[in-house]
């Protein structure tokens, strides 16, 4: 029999500002423990010396970290210009060097290349699977690390900042599955200068802004008090890209034991994925179909 799993049945999300030099495993372990809640995830790995928005969901709320994990993110980040290293950050090894550096009006120019559908190729330092082993792994013990290009939708990519002819600060926008430091090393490749990031904060993820988040500090502060349950955001916060339908109690009933429930007519069309509520507490979410909403995740109502 498995054993049950101790702590507390608490359901929301917590807005994290997380610190460089830690994983982003590590901050969900500190939150569940703060919280004593039974289950947490996050939605969205930041690599352990990137800061900023880290949203960790608490209970049902996990079931809701795909549509937050599809949403669209915003980064700010350094890109150093002569050197290219073997993790396509400041952490790596240098493994090329130039004695090129950009104008202004270059770098605007190739960001040009980056914005809209691009393809492109994560890091060998990654958590990517190869033949079910993670490539940060094999490239550790030394293995020739091959990854194919993938897809990834950049809404915005801009020059905010140029500190030196050495660097180059980055606002960019995109969708799920981009590696900001391969933006740097494609960036620094394209303008036949090299580059690497040195810094890198993830601003906001979907609706939640690292200016919100509480800091490790302020967790240690808070933990095992109530006080902390306070800045829970309600499981709901992680469903605000989907059209929310209500539905009848005699609907939710249904909806919760996985079958198909009457909801209200709303901003939402034949086929649309939605999410259906009572009295604004969520119930499912599924498919709308001709008044009807057929469920593929379903929530118990949260404590």
């Amino acid at each position: 029999m498995a054993r049950k799993r101790k702590g507390r049945d608490i359901s929301g999300w917590l807005v994290v500002d997380k610190p460089a030099g830690i994983t982003s495993t590590s901050v969900v372990n500190k939150v569940r423990w703060a919280l004593q809640a039974k289950k947490a995830g996050h939605a969205g790995t930041l690599d352990p010396e990137a800061t900023g928005v880290l949203a960790i969901a608490l209970g049902e709320a996990t079931k809701t970290v795909p549509y937050i994990t599809d949403a669209l993110k915003a980064y700010k980040f350094e890109v150093r210009f002569g050197a290219s290293t073997n993790t396509d950050d400041a952490e790596g090894e240098v493994i090329a060097t130039s004695d090129t550096r950009p104008t202004d009006s270059d770098i605007k120019e190739a960001l040009n290349g980056f914005v809209g559908d691009i393809m492109q190729v994560p890091p060998k330092f990654s958590a990517v699977k190869i033949d079910g082993e993670r490539a940060y792994k094999l490239a550790r013990d030394g293995e020739d690390v091959t990854l194919a290009a993938r897809p990834l939708w950049v809404d915005e990519l801009l020059l905010a900042d140029r500190p030196s002819p050495d660097s180059a600060v980055l606002e960019m926008v995109c969708g799920k599955g981009g590696y900001v430091r391969a933006i740097a090393r494609d960036l620094g490749d394209m303008l036949g200068c090299k580059g690497h990031v040195t810094w890198l904060r993830r601003v906001w993820s979907g609706p939640f802004e690292a200016e919100d988040g509480l800091t490790l500090d302020q967790i240690d502060a808070m933990a095992h008090d109530p006080a902390l349950d306070a800045h829970l955001l309600p499981l709901e916060a992680g469903l605000t890209d989907l059209p929310e339908l209500r539905c009848t109690p005699e609907g939710a009933a249904r909806l919760r034991n996985g079958n198909p429930g009457m909801v209200y007519p709303g901003d939402a069309e034949y086929g649309d994925e939605c999410w259906a509520s009572l009295e604004g507490r969520a119930v499912a979410v599924g498919i709308y179909k001709a008044g009807e909403m057929h469920p593929s995740r379903v929530f118990v109502d949260p404590v």
